[in-house]
């Protein structure tokens, strides 16, 4: 096992790992469809890839609707994936059987592609650029919640009921399904840290995917899900920022192809 030290925390020894889930490929985050299945994108893959936790079998969906998807996030069943196209920015919603059921347009609302978050009621939020997190809803869109105007993007993703929000050197927030503040936590690292992504996990843990510039390496944070502190982090250097968790939280880096092949 690696035992990982930081100056924020430091992460005991213990025992050998107990089995592990993909959490970050090369800098993307992998989506959990409960104990089943886990969902992820990679560069120059037209579709999504798909891995069985219980056997391991990879198999690939939407690759005939989709041109250049990043983020997945799954609701019941359903699937919602970004993509790009023509430079236009479209959350794809696909059937369980991976049949396109509809294709929302949101670079007319939204401040960057890929970044949207699920609601259980099926909204879909976004950062809007007048400081806003608002809710798709159909043809409507109204404001989940206020937000201070920022010069950097922020990046969001649905977590625990409501919206998890990140933007550089400010602050994370943890809203809940009605757009209250759960948490906020302060921007816990260095002002040139960066955030890259954000990912929940099957067991319903909170993580981030941070780099630092002027230095090729990636960090993968744990943060608690009730006050949103650090609890666990890994260090990989390296720019293909890989990592995979264990079933006790441990996080530790790891080789793409040691999941999904080449």
């Amino acid at each position: 096992m690696v035992c990982v030290a930081a100056v924020l925390l430091t992460v005991a020894c213990g025992p050998s790992r107990p089995q592990a889930d993909l959490l970050f490929v090369d800098g993307r985050a992998v989506a959990a469809a409960g104990d089943s299945v886990l969902a992820l994108t990679q560069q120059g893959r037209t579709g999504v890839v798909l891995r069985d936790r219980e056997t391991g079998a990879i198999y690939a969906r939407g690759e005939q609707a989709l041109h250049s998807p990043f983020q997945v996030q799954e609701l019941d069943g359903r699937w919602y994936v970004s993509d790009v196209v023509d430079g236009e920015w479209w959350i794809v919603l696909f059937t369980p059987q991976w049949e396109v059921e509809r294709r929302i347009r949101v670079d007319t609302i939204a401040t960057a592609p890929h970044q949207f978050a699920v609601l259980p009621d099926e909204r879909i939020v976004v950062e809007a650029p007048d400081g806003r997190l608002v809710a798709i809803d159909g043809d409507s869109v109204t404001t989940f919640a206020l937000t201070d105007v920022s010069p950097r993007t922020g990046l969001v993703l649905g977590a625990l009921g409501g919206v998890l929000h990140a933007v550089q050197d400010r602050e994370i927030t943890l809203y809940n399904g009605a757009g209250n503040i759960r948490w906020r936590l302060p921007w816990p690292w260095e002002a040139e840290a960066f955030v890259a992504d954000l990912a929940l996990d099957a067991q319903g843990r909170l993580h981030v995917l941070a780099g630092r510039e002027r230095v090729n390496q990636f960090y993968a944070y744990s943060l608690d899900r009730n006050t949103g502190q650090v609890i666990r982090w890994s260090v990989l250097p390296g720019a293909s920022a890989t990592f995979v968790i264990d079933r006790l939280g441990e996080i530790e880096p790891d080789a793409v192809e040691n999941w999904i092949g080449q």
